[in-house]
């Protein structure tokens, strides 16, 4: 058995239609976990009411100061979901870039894809204050 078939395939995320054969698009292997750690990442906890602990809680975040405190909080809570959600990888390391640019942090994501023992990354945006408005006088 070829060792990446543990790795899977499934509907491409975002979904996308194969304008070859007009079937949903598949992602495969290193892609579909890749596309995995950002689906995490995109959706908050309770969001699947079938499965209620699936998801990250970086919305909880937005609104804190960005002192050292919350980035190690936030890096070691993003470490942990990832590990407890997504099996398929280990050795994960997160690095959480502490200038803001636009409102903007930038999650460096570094694991091990285990079947292969090859190493990924995805870098994420995390746009702090998005909902908030200054108030006008």
């Amino acid at each position: 058995m070829n060792d990446r078939a543990f790795l899977g395939a499934g509907m491409k995320f975002p979904p996308q239609i194969d304008p070859g054969t007009g079937r949903f698009a598949v992602s495969a292997r290193e892609q579909s976990v890749r596309e995995s750690v950002y689906l995490i990442l995109m959706t908050s906890r309770g969001e699947r009411w079938l499965e209620p602990n699936f998801g990250s809680q970086m919305a909880s975040y937005a609104f804190m100061d960005t002192s050292p405190t919350m980035l190690r909080m936030l890096s070691d809570d993003l470490r942990d979901l990832l590990l407890t959600q997504e099996p398929r990888i280990s050795d994960v390391d997160v690095e959480i870039d502490p200038e803001t640019k636009n409102g903007c942090l930038l999650v460096s994501i570094q694991y091990t894809v285990a079947a292969t023992n090859s190493r990924d990354n995805l870098v994420f945006p995390f746009y702090l204050n998005a909902a908030r408005e200054e108030p006008t006088l």
